[in-house]
């Protein structure tokens, strides 16, 4: 299946969490998606890995300021991606 993830992390906090949160669900998600953009993930996955990479980011986030949204597209929905600016983050996937 085609998933986007999106997120939206608190870094304007007083002890640095905030930083430290962002710092793992960028590398957490780059385990399992390629990287689009500054917040912006995308991939095929399988249901596991899916599964997976949604406990490790719930594990890792503060659900009362922090913000991660996944775009689920099942296997035989097509995804019309346009790129409007800039150079595909993907064109060096094979």
């Amino acid at each position: 299946m085609k998933v986007i993830l999106v997120y939206d992390i608190l870094t304007e906090d007083p002890d640095g969490e905030g930083q430290k949160i962002l710092n793992r669900i960028r590398k957490t998600a780059r385990r399992y998606l390629y990287h689009v953009q500054k917040s912006v993930f995308e991939g095929e996955l399988t249901a596991g890995q899916l599964a997976r990479l949604q406990q490790e980011v719930k594990a890792l986030i503060r659900p009362e300021v922090d913000s991660v949204i996944l775009y689920v597209f099942p296997d035989g929905v097509k995804m019309d991606r346009r790129i409007l600016g800039g150079k595909d983050p993907t064109d060096n996937v094979l």
